[in-house]
């Protein structure tokens, strides 16, 4: 795929990540819940690679961040969480990798990841305890979603590459 062609996914899946996010959202105590953001983020993984999976997750949190309908633990969740599924499946080339790194990278590092803020900001010691639950359904949610879609995909066009090499 092109250049060209991964900013302009890119764009489109962060324009459709942005605009879901007033919608699409379930409150957690000091967090928003927002599985969109995982299912996007397991698609740009497996299509677009790392560098544009950040971007997408960046642009994304930021922008919700902007229109308030995000919070600042969307950085580091949304990001860690992309780069960790496009890593993966760069490297084995297996969707369930992706799916694994997605939510191992938000549900689990990016939990952690979002203490430090949730104490500088928030003042809240046990905020751990209650980001990591938070967080791992979320991106098990969502990342659930990506990865079947995603395989529906890979089957679709596995069987019509099968198709056209009969004809």
């Amino acid at each position: 795929m092109k250049s060209t062609h991964k900013l302009t996914l890119t764009s489109m899946l962060m324009a459709i990540g942005t605009l879901t996010s007033h919608l699409l959202f379930i409150p957690l105590g000091i967090v928003k819940v927002f599985p969109v953001q995982h299912f996007i983020n397991i698609l740009s993984a497996v299509l677009l690679g790392p560098y544009y999976a950040v971007a997408q997750a960046f642009g994304i949190s930021l922008l919700r961040n902007l229109m308030g309908t995000g919070s600042v633990f969307a950085f580091p969740g949304s990001m860690i969480g992309a780069l960790l599924a496009a890593y993966l499946f760069k490297k084995t080339n297996n969707i369930l990798f992706a799916f694994a790194g997605e939510v191992v990278g938000t549900g689990i590092l990016g939990a952690i990841a979002c203490y430090p803020i949730a104490t500088l900001f928030l003042g809240k010691d046990a905020a751990l305890f209650g980001l990591v639950p938070a967080f791992f359904i979320s991106s098990f949610a969502g990342a659930a979603i990506g990865f079947a879609m995603l395989k529906i995909f890979m089957k679709n066009a596995a069987g019509r590459l099968e198709i056209n090499s009969k004809t």
